[in-house]
């Protein structure tokens, strides 16, 4: 059946063509498995809360704008009553009623996890649909100053400040509009704090399509807690996410994330007598007892989705996400405001990433590209291009008092953290200063463009004890299941390099003096170096499988073998502009000459320029396979695809074919007219 919906139709319609209801919510309570809601072109100012499911892939609710990107879902609200305060600050008084049960400008953002740098409210105020800058004080939005640490500092101007008058239940705003009139520009606040969300769990096989969807007063989304998010299934099966525009969360845009625990929801941050890592490990364990299998939750698709201005994340998950596809999609300018602050930021923010495929995706301009926290078991990274994910463009010198800002919001790329892996990155283009952290074991990395330094190698899996030994035990699985077959801390190593491309770029000096100027610690090393020399010291497969000749059980003379590094495989790599190779790899290939490698953005598209293919040694490299890689260590599962078929390097970034002497790098079709 299709059930129609449109903004402008009166009150009191039926669903039908004739008739349509008013609001997406009066649908969202009749829709049944195998309707269609139609909505048409409009500005829908509601929170929707799908009441029934689907029943499987192919008898499904579907909720499809009639008009891509035409209906506007919005957790936000016009307010047009300013009045002048000063010279320089409007402000307006709004009834604490229009909020509902959570008043987003009494609402602090906080959570395990998050470093309140300042006081930040889950409300925003929203200029023309951009968010403003929250100040703390009335002063600073009366006079502002530009932030250092924001990539847009000329908008950090633009500033809102908020108190209660309690005797009148309401929520007093001031903001500088920077001279524009709020009462002519479009001025909205966010009321609500999700747009699409189910209130229950278990809302299964939903489609959302063709929507826009923005502006929701979002919680902050540590995988301690329940996650939400301005979009998200809430711990179901099956939804589809399409072809819809995402952005101005105040925290996460879309949610594959966590349920409620009530007995373990941030709990690090209201109990400290158990670190976080303690209460993670207990979430999913409480998770498994609870339901948290292949049949019940995941298997979701977010697909050529526009994603972009959230403040934490694009999209987030933890557990909730598993056997997913997010393809395709645009992500971009995530946490450029930098007002927050912590360990769960990102394009995309994942933990227990199991068998989940990021393929085909466009990163940048995000504080971090992408992050693979905890479990990124079976998990795919491949086809994606990643650029501009560490800084903004930063002036050649800086103030010694701002270089703390600036770094604040030093990402990379990838960042893989305490993962037992398999992880296959493969086919990508990493362009940024800081191509890939991997604080971590278990990765293989074919076939890549690779511009950056890889960093954390060797350190960032303890958990930060003064002067007490404090690993991080984490959680590896049945292969292609949930099912937790055991815990383990960190060994380093277990790393494959195939066939990719290593370019040193030009280093910026003042990424270069935050390397050289880092002071050691256990959780960064600031590299922007680039070519796979810090596995420099870890023994190759024949080395470390000789500490275990003659081994013979329980007895035998005391060794390490047991908690040395594991090993490193590389081969058929070339690196270009000084790129330094892994010490032990055979034979590498050195390009003789300076290449150039850069992005050019021209009216929002990007295109890389380069003529590194013009500069290619010859060498021989082979196809690589799911048998050239062999298993990670601690899973004892194979780089292979979700339903454990093996996988064969045979296409490139274009899914072009390779030929049988691959050329190194992602984009052999690209290069096939060039010789070497």
């Amino acid at each position: 059946m299709q059930i129609y919906v449109s903004a402008s139709a009166p009150q009191g319609g039926d669903g039908t063509a004739a008739a349509p209801y008013s609001t997406i919510s009066q649908a969202a309570k009749v829709a049944k498995a195998g309707d269609e809601v139609l909505v048409a072109p409009g500005v829908y100012r509601e929170s929707i809360d799908p009441q029934n499911s689907g029943v499987s892939d192919s008898c499904r609710i579907t909720y499809r704008a009639t008009e891509k990107g035409g209906a506007v879902i919005t957790g936000a609200e016009q307010v047009k009553n300013w009045a002048k305060h000063s010279e320089t600050l409007w402000t307006v008084r709004i009834s604490n009623q229009l909020f509902g049960e959570r008043n987003p400008f009494t609402t602090l953002v906080s959570g395990d996890w998050f470093i309140a740098t300042m006081t930040a409210h889950t409300g925003d105020v929203y200029l023309n649909g951009k968010s403003m800058y929250e100040v703390t004080e009335l002063a600073k939005a009366e006079h502002p100053e530009k932030s250092p640490a924001s990539w847009d500092p000329d908008f950090s101007l633009y500033t809102w400040y908020t108190e209660q008058d309690e005797a009148k239940d309401e929520t007093i705003i001031y903001a500088n509009f920077q001279g524009k009139d709020p009462n002519v520009e479009n001025v909205e606040i966010s009321v609500r704090p999700n747009c699409f969300y189910p209130s229950k769990e278990g809302v299964n096989y939903i489609t959302l399509s063709g929507f826009t969807v923005c502006m929701a007063a979002t919680q902050w989304a540590p995988p301690t807690a329940y996650q939400e998010g301005m979009i998200g299934p809430h711990w179901s099966k099956g939804w589809i996410i399409e072809d819809c525009e995402v952005y101005e969360s105040k925290c996460s845009g879309i949610s594959l994330g966590k349920y409620r625990q009530p007995n373990n929801d941030n709990k690090w941050l209201h109990w400290k007598y158990k670190d976080g890592t303690q209460t993670e490990r207990e979430c999913i364990c409480q998770a498994q007892r609870e339901g948290w299998t292949k049949e019940n939750i995941g298997s979701h698709i977010v697909r050529r989705c526009n994603i972009h201005d959230c403040g934490q994340t694009g999209i987030v998950g933890h557990l909730g996400g598993v056997f997913s596809i997010i393809e395709d999609n645009h992500i971009h300018h995530i946490n450029n405001k930098q007002n927050l602050a912590g360990a769960e930021i990102g394009g995309i923010k994942m933990h227990a990433a199991i068998d989940v495929t990021i393929r085909r995706n466009h990163f940048h301009h995000c504080t971090r590209g992408l992050w693979l926290d905890w479990q990124a078991q079976g998990t795919r990274v491949t086809q994606n291009f990643f650029h501009h994910n560490t800084l903004p463009e930063l002036p050649e010198t800086a103030p010694a008092e701002d270089m703390g800002a600036l770094m604040m919001g030093m990402g990379e790329d990838i960042f893989v953290e305490v993962s037992h892996g398999p992880t296959l990155i493969d086919n990508n283009l990493l362009l940024s200063a800081r191509s890939l952290k991997l604080a971590t074991q278990g990765v293989a990395l074919v076939h890549n463009l690779i511009a950056g330094g890889i960093t954390a190698v060797g350190i960032g899996t303890d958990n930060g004890a003064k002067t007490l030994s404090s690993p991080r035990y984490t959680p590896y699985h049945v292969p292609h299941r949930t099912e937790i077959a055991g815990f383990m801390t960190f060994l380093h190593g277990d790393m494959r390099f195939y066939n990719n491309i290593f370019v040193q770029q030009p280093m910026h000096p003042l990424l270069k003096a935050a390397m050289d100027n880092m002071q050691p610690n256990g959780w960064d090393d600031g590299n922007i170096r680039c070519g796979a020399f810090p596995y420099q010291g870890y023994p190759t497969y024949e080395e470390w499988d000789r500490e275990f000749e003659g081994y013979c059980g329980m007895g035998s003379a005391p060794s390490d073998r047991y908690y040395m590094h594991l090993p490193v495989w590389s081969a058929g790599n070339v690196y270009f502009n000084g790129a330094q190779p892994w010490e032990k790899e055979k034979s590498p290939a050195q390009g003789d000459t300076a290449v150039t490698l850069s992005v050019k953005e021209e009216n929002g598209a990007y295109t890389v320029e380069t003529d590194l293919y013009e500069h290619m040694p010859v060498f021989s490299t082979m196809v690589v396979n799911t048998e050239t890689l062999g298993m990670a260590f601690e899973p004892e599962q194979k780089f292979e695809n979700p339903d454990g078929t093996p996988i064969t390097f045979d296409r490139d970034y274009f899914n072009a074919p390779r030929s049988q002497k691959p050329m190194p790098g992602p984009l052999e079709s690209a290069a096939a007219s060039i010789q070497p």
